[in-house]
């Protein structure tokens, strides 16, 4: 791929695979800042129109095109997290992050900024920085404090850097870091080994199949929450289902509703997840927070829009939802 400098020039920019390498960074911090993929890649676009706009000799003058990438992406993030409080008030039902499925298994379809499966260019690091269960944290976070927790802690950016993204001192960003870190600490547990929380979503995958409710039970806490978002697109509960029993209750429920589901075991943000399928279509990913022997949280993503990646057509995955609506009584684990 090539550009040139400028109209009617047609020597090659020399800079331009410096500059797109830094696509890989953008999408991971974008994503990290938003909770969205889909606005993630927005986001990126937008911070490349803005580099292509200046002139040869204006880019030439920057020091460190990386840096000032990440400034201005970081900058319309955090634009962009004041405007999403104010639409999410509008949102119906419970707004839960985009979830992310493995790279092998990433459904292209979305059409422009994608590629193969197998190029990590444009895919996000799945590690303890996008677990659901870390995002939704995130979410309750000002913008500012978000902005300024995830290139601090996460990127490892200085205050100083930091400062000239979120307009504010440098001692004024360490505060807003020190406090979202300790929302981190008061919200999350240390979670189980690895090979304990597999095995925990995998009986729990087979007690739902099995409909065997007392297993179910034992699986979840007593005071676990679910959570669904189906974003008015989709039939999902409005409200958290609050308590293990109540949660096993409803999810045998599901299974009598929907016999002609799937349930996988999938990677869901590098986590253990599980994945339900109606006629080989991906309708509903669910994430779970497991810090101990048992399943505390359930975070089940049913809204069409947010399942790009997994089903690669979101509009069919729309019209599937319309369906589910009005439909043949399609519906899913939550």
């Amino acid at each position: 791929m090539t550009t040139t400098s400028e109209p009617g020039h047609d020597r090659p920019d020399p800079s331009l695979d410096a500059i797109m390498s830094e696509r890989r960074q953008l999408i991971n911090l974008a994503y990290r800042l938003l909770g969205s993929l889909a606005d993630a890649e927005d986001v990126v676009q937008e911070t490349y129109a803005r580099w292509y706009a200046m002139s040869r000799q204006q880019q030439e003058a920057i020091a460190s095109p990386g840096a000032w990438l990440t400034k201005v992406a970081g900058r319309i993030c955090l634009d962009l997290l004041g405007s999403a409080r104010a639409r999410r008030e509008s949102y119906v039902g419970e707004w839960i992050p985009e979830p992310l499925p493995d790279r092998a298994e990433w459904i292209d379809g979305r059409g422009g900024g994608t590629t193969d499966p197998a190029d990590p260019a444009d895919r996000i690091t799945l590690d303890e920085s996008v677990t659901m269960a870390f995002l939704v944290v995130l979410e309750s976070m000002t913008p500012a404090e978000r902005v300024a927790f995830v290139l601090h802690e996460v990127f490892r950016y200085s205050f100083a850097e930091v400062a000239e993204i979120v307009g504010r001192t440098p001692a004024a960003c360490r505060q807003l870091a020190s406090s979202a870190r300790r929302r981190i600490r008061a919200s999350q547990a240390l979670p189980a080994p690895a090979g304990l929380r597999a095995g925990l979503v995998r009986d729990f995958k087979q007690a739902w199949e099995a409909k065997d409710i007392d297993t179910l039970v034992g699986l979840l806490d007593p005071r676990a929450t679910m959570i669904a978002d189906g974003g008015g697109l989709v039939s999902a509960v409005l409200r958290p289902i609050e308590g293990g029993e109540h949660i096993a209750r409803y999810i045998i429920a599901i299974a009598d509703m929907a016999p002609g589901l799937t349930i996988l075991e999938r990677t869901v943000n590098g986590q253990p997840g599980l994945v339900a399928q109606r006629d080989g279509v991906t309708v509903t990913v669910a994430a779970f927070d497991v810090p101990g022997d048992r399943i505390t949280r359930i975070w089940a993503v049913r809204n069409p829009e947010k399942l790009w990646p997994w089903t690669g057509e979101p509009q069919a995955a729309s019209d599937s939802g319309h369906d589910a609506r009005h439909g043949e009584g399609e519906t899913t684990i939550t």
